[in-house]
């Protein structure tokens, strides 16, 4: 086997991002706040360049055109696999960024999904058959074709994503698969081969400027482009479309990210959320509670993720064999740390959650409501000081005790009785760095409402004060305080007291 197409492609790809980051970090910066906003749940802090998918973008269409220099021809459908390919993964990094660049809606974004990953199986790389690795049956999926293929696709897609909340989570876990794609493919000089090598060494370079503290990140155009890439070259390395390990030992890597984002979308579901909004409640956000760094929190996830790595390796090694021994390991080493960061029981207190489900929801819809009427009415007020007004409505309307607005020109408060004092469960407040939307702190009536449902209905709170301050923005113009401070810088931190960075 000849080592040098590994290694130069790998080389490649990490002076590209290496060199191209800077340049997309000096003139690619979000100039204002809307981009924040929509990022009020993450741990990222600053006003920092979501773009860093462009440098990603640019390696792996370095690396593919090295491909038709190095690689032999190819029949006529394997070369069409590899168009295939190239402009799939394009198509899903624009589409991604063009959300970076302006929202255009979860439903949106799904349907745009679907339907590359539909023109990706209609060109033939797709799931048609299932070997089963436990008993060695092979299953023909015939009808059922389509729908293996799109899930598989739009799912990897979305979970790279949604794991991207934390610096440097996303980029760590997609470079542990690259790896396991370039190992998995390195018997035989092959397009997916060099592809996931390229890709191995841009990651490299990203995690440069993306390990926290974060220079730069991927954006939703970076994180469609990775998780759909790895999706497709896994079906490309499978057997005849056969899922094999090749298939199966993916899922190891991201075994974490699958169950957070699983558990995700039950709490959601449950709380009567939309599925796919965002929360405080991932892994990342409760270890940081835990009291843990940012940097010794995702090394925690990056230490859990490679030793599934390794278990990924052994599959690839048995071919398949093994597999309920390894998942065994897997789900005790799940249990274990969450058992250890005090995880599990939020992670396992379902029947607690459904007991709380229907009161949960009622209050949910009623808290959407109100915010969505809040963001509405921005757009009819004179001055945030109406504004304000209009927000205070509804913190009576939620139940609070009391609101304290910080601002540079002053403080506003509003209450229910001035010598009530709540307890440390029923306090948070949320810091925007002294942007226009100033600092905001709620306090509830622990005799009115759960702890819990205080939690949930001061992030909607926050949340539906920080959209409709930006949304009053854009109809009326920067304001005094946001002239004198970036708006941008920090939307969406939490202070003393609250859910943490």
């Amino acid at each position: 086997m000849d080592f040098l197409p590994i290694i130069t492609s790998v080389l490649l790809g990490l002076a590209v991002t290496w060199l191209l980051i800077p340049f997309v970090q000096q003139n690619a910066t979000p100039g204002s706040s809307y981009f924040q906003a929509r990022f009020f749940h993450h741990t990222h802090q600053g006003s920092i360049s979501r773009f860093g998918g462009v440098a990603l973008m640019a390696a792996f269409l370095t690396v593919v055109m090295l491909s038709y220099l190095w690689l032999p021809p190819f029949s006529a459908v394997r070369q069409s696999f590899r168009s295939v390919v190239a402009a799939s993964s394009m198509a899903m990094f624009l589409l991604g960024f063009w959300d970076d660049l302006k929202p255009i809606g979860a439903r949106k974004k799904l349907a745009g999904q679907i339907l590359i990953a539909t023109v990706v199986w209609y060109c033939g790389i797709r799931i048609d058959k299932f070997l089963s690795p436990i008993s060695g049956h092979l299953y023909d999926l015939g009808g059922w074709s389509w729908l293996v293929t799109t899930f598989w696709l739009v799912a990897l897609t979305n979970v790279i994503n949604l794991c991207d909340g934390i610096d440097g989570l996303a980029g760590g876990i997609s470079l542990m698969l690259m790896g396991l794609l370039t190992f998995l493919g390195h018997e035989a000089m092959s397009f997916p081969m060099i592809c996931s090598a390229g890709m191995f060494g841009a990651l490299l370079g990203f995690l440069r400027y993306n390990f926290p503290p974060a220079k730069i990140y991927m954006g939703d155009g970076g994180a469609y482009f990775l998780g759909f890439l790895i999706a497709v070259l896994t079906l490309l390395h499978s057997q005849k479309g056969t899922v094999v390990a090749a298939l199966i030992a993916p899922l190891f890597v991201l075994a974490l990210p699958i169950l957070d984002v699983s558990v995700a979308i039950l709490r959601r579901g449950l709380k009567g959320l939309p599925l796919f909004r965002p929360d405080r409640e991932h892994i990342h956000h409760r270890m940081l509670k835990f009291g843990f760094s940012r940097t010794r929190a995702v090394l925690v996830m990056y230490g859990i993720s490679a030793l599934f790595l390794f278990f990924a390796f052994i599959l690839l090694w048995q071919q398949g064999r093994g597999l309920p021994i390894l998942l065994g390991f897997m789900f005790l080493t799940l249990l274990l740390a969450a058992r250890m960061f005090d995880f599990s029981r939020h992670w396992f207190a379902v029947g607690r959650v459904l007991e709380n489900s229907l009161e949960m929801r009622k209050e949910t819809h009623y808290a959407l409501t109100l915010a969505r009427w809040l963001e509405l009415e921005a757009e009819r007020v004179d001055s945030l000081d109406e504004l304000w007004d209009n927000f205070v409505f509804l913190a009576g309307k939620f139940g609070f005790a009391r609101a304290k607005l910080k601002k540079s020109e002053g403080t506003k408060v509003w209450e229910t009785r001035k010598d009530f004092v709540a307890p440390d469960d029923y306090c948070r407040s949320y810091d925007w760095n002294e942007g226009f939307a100033g600092s905001l702190q709620l306090e509830g009536d622990h005799t009115k409402m759960s702890v819990k449902l205080f939690e949930h209905l001061s992030e909607l709170a926050a949340e539906a004060w920080l959209k409709a301050v930006i949304h009053w923005g854009e109809s009326h113009g920067p304001t005094p305080s946001a002239a004198k401070s970036n708006p941008t810088a920090a939307i969406g931190n939490t202070a003393a007291g609250a859910a943490p960075r």
